[in-house]
């Protein structure tokens, strides 16, 4: 006799459907996020790491956040 190794009380039941997982909102939106982050990325580097700008990584986590943000409102 198979015994499930998460009973049917379990937490994990609301997250695990068969063999899909849920995925929130908040992971797709950071998910095409980054695709928009990959397209827009390549475009400005040479503006980013040329030096007129204080802080590179600074200013791409920014790009980032925005593209995360831009991915949110385009998924409601």
């Amino acid at each position: 006799m198979h015994v499930s190794q998460f009973p049917l009380t379990s937490a994990l039941t609301d997250l695990v459907v068969g063999d899909m997982l849920f995925f929130p909102p908040i992971f797709k939106s950071v998910l095409l996020g980054f695709f928009f982050w990959l397209a827009i990325h390549p475009l400005i580097r040479h503006k980013i790491y040329s030096g007129q700008v204080w802080h590179p990584t600074l200013l791409d986590l920014s790009l980032f956040f925005l593209c995360v943000s831009a991915a949110l409102a385009v998924l409601r």
